[in-house]
């Protein structure tokens, strides 16, 4: 008998990804257009306000990192929500309709604060969606199939954007008369089509998106109501939201990455491409990464995830030619696989299921309370003290984050089932 079919822990990599529920594949699926939707604009976005709109690097982490606040703020509520109702489809379905209402709204911007409140407004759409969208795929499948089922639905996430910045690409190479200096209106003409994905997305989730039924605890349901107070969790999981806060502190906005990619000399018409090289990355490794943290512990895999954040941003600090800054994006993307969806299938381990939800808002919080002064505080250091001093304060930080987590009390996959 082959060793695979004894053992269903040595399965082959491919055939671990078999039966995920209905939910994790539609779930995933939306994910994919809404990322291929917001993907083509990200990419030209930096460029688009720095040298269209006239935005210095203060005003981008300033646009960037207050619009992640914002959606990381709402999470906290529309989780405990979830919860508190029991459905998680209607705001995963309403956080969606708003990113499709904002995004093409894009292509009328004349300013910097325009800019922002279509970020803002899209980033609502996020917040509203988000954490309810994790509680649903954790409710649809058993603790051993978590870390699988993240991984999935973060490669499914990161496949859209690859499929947008290669539509913004295309689009751009036809639409502008120069693709290597586009003009204003050539950036207006390709965010217009950044609507159309997302909106496919809706109908997916109105035809294929199932409210899992959860265990009821009627006894519990009946004495002790959910409430969104951190009263509620144990103090490992408190420990685990603080070493989050303080590792997002280091983890300002990729649009960062890509202005400092430009400045070692890649043209703007072929940033796309470099975020695309990244997100194929993060595609491999979010699906090798899910994996290993059913067998090996999730956070094993996140210590491993944080040291090679820091280890890319000390190196984007040093970086001064176009081939240097393709590397280390590619390598950023094995960040990305070992944390993203470990980090969430961490959570749902951490806490009980009734919880879930507001247990996800609050680790939404944790990251919303600091990405806002981590990339304003990023800004300022690269406005005023230089581009590497700014990269090398953040590889710092996520170092001592990396070493907090060591803290941790944490299960294996098999233990917790």
């Amino acid at each position: 008998m082959p060793d695979t079919e004894k053992n269903p822990q040595k399965k082959r990599f491919w055939h671990r990804y078999q039966g995920l529920s209905q939910n994790v594949l539609a779930l995933s699926a939306v994910s994919l257009l809404n990322d291929t939707s917001s993907e083509i604009i990200y990419p030209l976005l930096p460029a688009f306000l720095a040298l269209t709109l006239g935005a210095s690097p203060f005003f981008i982490g300033l646009i960037e990192g207050f619009a992640e606040s914002v959606a990381s703020l709402l999470k906290l509520f529309s989780g405990y929500l979830s919860d508190k109702f029991g459905n998680r489809k209607l705001p995963v379905f309403f956080g969606y309709s708003l990113a499709s209402l904002a995004r093409p709204i894009l292509a009328f911007a004349t300013s910097w604060q325009y800019v922002l409140f279509v970020r803002v407004t899209d980033r609502v759409g996020k917040g509203i969606r988000g954490t309810p969208r994790d509680a649903l795929i954790a409710d649809s499948v058993p603790p051993n199939k978590r870390g699988i089922a993240f991984g999935f639905n973060r490669a499914a996430d990161h496949l859209g954007a690859i499929l947008g910045p290669v539509c913004a690409f295309v689009l751009l190479y036809f639409l502008a008369g120069n693709p290597e200096n586009p003009s204003a209106q050539d950036y207006r003409q390709v965010f217009l089509f950044a609507s159309v994905p997302v909106v496919l997305g809706l109908f997916v989730i109105v035809f294929l998106v199932k409210e899992e039924k959860r265990e009821k605890h009627k006894a519990e349901e009946n004495v002790t109501p959910i409430k969104l107070s951190l009263k509620e969790f144990d103090g490992n999981f408190k420990r685990f939201l603080v070493i989050i806060a303080l590792f997002t502190l280091s983890n300002s906005t990729d649009a960062f990455l890509l202005l400092r990619a430009e400045q070692t000399g890649i043209p703007p018409a072929v940033l796309p491409l470099l975020w695309m090289a990244l997100h194929f990355s993060k595609v491999l490794f979010s699906l090798i990464g899910g994996d290993l943290s059913d067998k090996l512990g999730r956070k094993t895999l996140i210590f491993s995830g944080w040291i090679v954040y820091a280890l890319v941003y000390a190196g984007f600090a040093f970086v001064d030619a176009a081939w240097q800054a393709w590397v280390l994006f590619i390598i950023y993307g094995i960040y990305f696989g070992l944390t993203e969806g470990v980090e969430k299938a961490l959570v749902a381990d951490l806490v009980d299921e009734k919880k879930r939800g507001t247990a996800y808002g609050f680790y939404n919080l944790a990251f919303g309370i600091t990405v806002f002064p981590a990339s304003l505080l990023f800004g300022l250091f690269w406005t005023n003290i230089g581009a590497s001093a700014a990269f090398l304060i953040s590889a710092s930080i996520s170092l001592c984050a990396a070493i907090l987590l060591l803290t941790i009390h944490t299960k294996k996959a098999d233990e917790i089932n």
